[in-house]
């Protein structure tokens, strides 16, 4: 099923983008009267008839507004971005098909990217929310210092990924599930040992996310994943 997203639906824009418009009419070969599927990223699915299928830009009548199934529980995840922009970009697609909320960019003491394309990472959310038929856009917050990021930090279960031997609860342990989650990842080289205090400070939790050591996009994966699994 192809899911079409336009974010202004509630104030009555009826109408798909340029790029949008050209995939419905040229590739999917949409005709004026056939019926499309569309997401405002809020929450909403949307069931439209075609009114003037133009490649540049093609109009629609709603028909239809239903309001998706409401999850129980909060996903933030926290994540130093990698020296490689391909990873972080694998990070994004795949952690908004798993289920996430929220991701939120951290420069860290041992951070090595200093520099993001939010609007790259922007779209790629939107098509990877598109791809998994979904009709909530999560929120992505561009690069900002760890200490910022905590001063900002809602109520919510608190956990800070760190590689030790001292830490033997494993995040799927940790975590209980109906809950709102805020989940930091580290840079490849770890939180420094003053940042992981800061953390420890702010009600942080130290856990694992298993024994093999990972990459900060796995690692950000995996917690994605594991608190999904919990609220199934």
């Amino acid at each position: 099923m192809n899911l079409f997203y336009q974010p202004l639906l509630q104030e009555g824009i009826y109408y798909l983008d340029p790029d949008e418009s050209k995939h419905c009419t040229k590739v999917l070969r949409k005709k004026q009267g056939d019926t499309i599927r569309l997401t405002d990223g809020l929450g909403f699915f949307y069931a439209a008839t075609i009114t003037q299928p133009n490649p540049q830009r093609c109009l629609f009548n709603v028909v239809e507004k239903t309001a998706a199934p409401q999850k129980d529980f909060h996903l933030h995840i926290a994540i130093s971005p990698t020296k490689n922009p391909d990873r972080i970009e694998w990070f994004v697609e795949k952690a908004v098909e798993i289920g996430v909320d929220a991701i939120t960019f951290v420069e860290c003491d041992h951070t090595e990217r200093t520099h993001l394309k939010v609007e790259r990472l922007e779209k790629l959310s939107v098509s990877a929310m598109k791809q998994s038929v979904k009709a909530t856009l999560p929120k992505l917050s561009g690069l900002t210092t760890l200490q910022n990021f905590l001063n900002g930090v809602d109520d919510a279960a608190k956990f800070i990924a760190y590689v030790d031997h001292t830490n033997p609860i494993h995040l799927q342990q940790a975590a209980k599930p109906h809950n709102n989650y805020v989940v930091l990842i580290g840079p490849e080289g770890d939180f420094s040992k003053e940042e992981l205090d800061v953390c420890l400070q702010k009600g942080f939790q130290k856990v694992n996310l298993g024994p093999s050591r990972l990459r900060t996009e796995t690692a950000g994966i995996v917690a994605c994943h594991t608190l999904n699994l919990i609220n199934t």
